[in-house]
């Protein structure tokens, strides 16, 4: 079955920077659509970004000047390096996946998830 594992997250200053990492596994990677989330505190969940396949990626324009999205296909891991990081960043992020046709993003729905990773930033 399709598991998606983030690791990355921590504590970090203001100004700092993150990189976390969604490992996949049990999916034709090249299939899937992938995406990032996060969910501040007592908050609703909300998108940060996605990429396709081929490695084009669409970021919430709120989070474009700081937050970059991409992929490996061959190690079938996601990635979402986060810079310029603000308190305002502080929630759990998910990664989630959605098998489409040729991989490409169309929207927000996505099938599956991974469990959460904490990025908690200090002033």
């Amino acid at each position: 079955q399709v598991q998606l594992l983030e690791s990355g997250g921590g504590s970090v200053q203001a100004g700092g920077s993150l990189r976390l990492t969604c490992a996949a596994s049990g999916l034709l990677y090249n299939d899937y659509c992938m995406g990032w989330f996060r969910q501040l505190p007592g908050k609703q969940r909300e998108g940060v970004g996605t990429v396709n396949s081929v490695g084009r990626s669409v970021v919430l324009s709120s989070m474009r000047d700081r937050f970059n999205i991409s992929r490996d296909n061959a190690r079938t891991s996601l990635y979402l390096q986060m810079n310029m990081l603000t308190p305002e960043d502080t929630a759990m992020y998910y990664c989630a996946a959605q098998k489409t046709s040729g991989g490409r993003c169309y929207n927000w729905d996505f099938s599956y998830w991974g469990q959460g990773t904490q990025v908690t930033v200090s002033s």
